[in-house]
């Protein structure tokens, strides 16, 4: 019986009356539990059954990798997301390399009879040659100045007091007077501001002040101004907060979310990123790491948008390793989803891939070791998956390609566990593979069924890495409750066929609101201030313990159709303290409650009824969703367990997904009236 704010911790009775009175109510309450009798009961339309076998001899151990956390740059979760850096296209780069070109979102402030700002060549840095070049026409400017602007992703967000550092490159001809400033919007309030001298050198120069705000605005604008005529080049426009994540540069609040889903893994950096539409727009490890200045960028035209990636290679792995997660590289394997490359033409890539390899793993002595030392990380990381491709199988030279890759990693790095794209979940692989890929989108009820799905799958074959799952379309929503409990549903399952079953991540992880063309559902939401989880981040949360716990063995029975709606799953688990918990999860899928017989067999600890709980995640509605105005409308609510045992009652909410956790105990058996004595004790 899942009772919840029932205020049996009040404080000591105040006078004889009001102590007998809360006697009562006490002993009224709690005969209403051990009776059955709540109303809550008598509303349920359907019973079940459940059975838990937690004898020691059926008992097994979950992997410690099964959930773990799936990162795309897309919905710019990184750039304008996770990645902190404020400005977008810092480098004038997203035009293209041809010039003039398009340098969105930097505005200017003034008019043509003030102003000339055009793209060139002369950039100091070889990887990425555009800079921008501004002309100061006016010999009287405004009071405020003529220059440029940037708005960043949908606006900064400048808090008050806080310091932001700013890093830009600079070169003039002529000496030259330059206000750097955070402001409002529309330029008219003054976050904070400092004055730059540009002596009359015909080389760049590399600036870096902090700005400290002196006010708060969640739209604020980075601007450039001049009030002095003559020519000045801008390149690599930098503003970064000064407290990020570890100092790595991450977002403290995203990261946040991430770590109390307590991922064991991390995948990256996609998803269809990691292929490109085309090969030319694919993502490249080596151009992604080093000083970010000479960081190309790259336009990913998967999801149409550029990305400077100042979230390169090295940040993936650094960010694995703030999280205590094990990376999961995934990466090209010559092919796009418009074209590939021959099986006969591939040893580039392959070494590429080695190369990669080095740089994360080879001592810091290595060619490519060094240059992850130089970045400040002179031990390696601890690379023990690569996943070869993502979503190639059954494209012309993908087999080949595999071969070649699985072939040479083999050889240099053994240990490693190398991911197939092709799934072995109904038959074998025509390749080696120490795990293979499975990939799911569909809907609530179609996920819900498919919690069996490996239940006859193979023993003796590689292994599954359930790397993409999520309910979308329409049950979806913008997430939603009934999305979330048909994927905690297909959890379940996962649990129970994690002998086969290694790792499991949702896709995608992360959303910015305020972009137009949404991938629906994600898991986190933010804008440039906020941040909710969906249901699905909520669900997730009740499976963070899964990984590496022990697995019981379950079966749900009923008179009626209620089997049929119900998933379940019995783990026992430690706490951070050693405490040990028997988990019990039960998802409701059906529009009715239903009163369900919890049955425990094999047991070797009695159980504390003071320290069990039950945790729901519901709500009125199915389609509910979180938002930014009501970011707990699905959230998980937990209260004080009563009803345990060998044989408990409870029932579970129409579509809904419960978890109760009964904390054992070795010693004496802690009972209901047990529990009635000690709230005698304390009135």
């Amino acid at each position: 019986m899942v009772l919840t704010e029932l205020e049996f911790a009040k404080s000591k009775c105040m006078g004889s009356m009001e102590g007998l009175s809360r006697t009562v109510i006490h002993f009224l309450v709690l005969f209403c539990m051990v009776c059955k009798c709540l109303a809550s009961d008598l509303e349920a339309t359907q019973k079940a059954t459940l059975k838990i076998d937690a004898s020691p001899k059926l008992a097994r151990k979950i992997p410690d990798t099964l959930l773990g956390v799936f990162f795309e740059e897309m919905g710019h979760g990184g750039a304008g997301g996770l990645w902190a850096e404020l400005v977008s296209n810092r480098g004038f780069e997203a035009g293209g390399p041809n010039t003039p070109s398009n340098i969105d979102p930097w505005l200017i402030i003034g008019d043509d009879s003030s102003i000339f700002v055009e793209t060139d060549r002369t950039s100091c840095f070889s990887k990425n040659i555009v800079a921008l070049r501004m002309e100061v026409l006016c010999n009287d400017c405004p009071a405020g100045g003529v220059g440029i602007y940037n708005p960043g992703f949908w606006g900064m967000n400048i808090e008050d007091g806080k310091t932001y550092n700013l890093v830009m490159y600079v070169k003039s001809p002529q000496k030259a007077n330059l206000t750097v400033s955070l402001t409002s919007s529309d330029g008219l309030q003054n976050l904070a501001s400092v004055v730059i001298l540009v002596a009359s050198k015909s080389n760049w120069i590399k600036v870096e002040k902090k700005l400290v705000a002196q006010g708060t605005d969640r739209t604020s604008r980075l601007q450039i101004t001049s009030k002095k005529k003559g020519v000045v080049w801008f390149d690599q426009v930098s503003l970064m907060p000064a407290d990020t994540y570890k100092g790595h540069g991450f977002r403290n609040e995203l990261v946040s979310m991430l770590l109390d889903l307590k991922p064991r893994f991390l995948r990256f950096p996609g998803g269809c990123f990691v292929q490109g539409g085309w090969l030319r727009n694919a993502f490249r490890w080596r151009e992604s790491i080093g000083p970010w200045e000479e960081r190309p960028g790259h336009f990913g035209d998967c999801w149409n948008y550029w990305t400077d990636d100042g979230l390169g290679y090295y940040e993936f792995l650094q960010l694995s390793e703030d999280l205590g997660a094990a990376p999961i590289w995934v990466f090209n394997s010559g092919l796009s989803y418009n074209d590939e490359v021959d099986t006969a033409a591939i040893a580039p890539f392959v070494k590429d891939v080695l190369d990669s390899l080095e740089f994360g793993r080879g001592s810091a002595n290595s060619s490519w070791g060094s240059v992850r030392a130089a970045m400040g990380h002179p031990e390696p990381f601890a690379i023990n998956y690569a996943a070869i491709g993502n979503e190639d199988c059954g494209k012309k030279y993908y087999n080949g390609n595999y071969l070649r890759f699985y072939n040479a990693l083999r050889e240099a790095y053994p240990d490693i566990q190398l991911i197939s794209n092709c799934d072995g979940s109904s038959g074998p692989l025509d390749h080696p593979a120490d795990l293979y890929d499975f990939h799911v989108y569909a809907d609530a009820k179609t996920l819900f069924s498919m919690k069996n799905t490996f239940d006859n799958t193979s023993r003796t074959g590689p292994k599954a890495f359930v790397s993409e799952y999520a309910v979308w379309k329409t049950d979806a929503g913008r997430g939603t409750l009934l999305a979330s409990l048909a994927e905690a549903a297909f959890l379940t399952g996962l649990e129970k066929n994690s002998d086969i079953v290694e790792m499991a991540c949702h896709a995608p992880l992360f959303v910015n609101d305020d972009i137009e063309k949404k991938w629906n559902p994600d898991v986190i939401v933010f804008n440039t201030w906020q941040h909710y989880g969906t249901p699905s981040y909520w669900m997730q949360m009740l499976f963070r313990e899964s990984s590496g716990a022990i697995i019981h063995p379950t079966t749900i029975s009923s008179s009626g159709s209620g089997n049929n709606s119900l998933a379940a799953s019995a783990i026992t688990w430690k706490d951070s303290d050693n405490s040990s918990f028997l988990r019990i999860k039960i998802v409701n899928f059906e529009p009715v409650a239903v009163q369900v017989t919890i049955s425990t067999t094999g047991l070797q600890a009695s159980i504390d009824v003071l320290r069990s709980t039950a945790t729901v995640l519901t709500s009125s509605n199915v389609m509910d969703e979180n938002s930014f105005s009501n970011p707990n409308k699905v959230a998980l609510v937990k209260s004080q367990l009563f009803d345990t045992g060998a044989h408990m009652q409870v029932t579970v909410a129409p579509h809904s997904f419960t978890c109760f956790d009964l904390a054992l105990a070795p010693s004496k058996l802690v009972t209901v009236a047990g529990r009635y004595e000690y709230l005698m004790s304390e009135l």
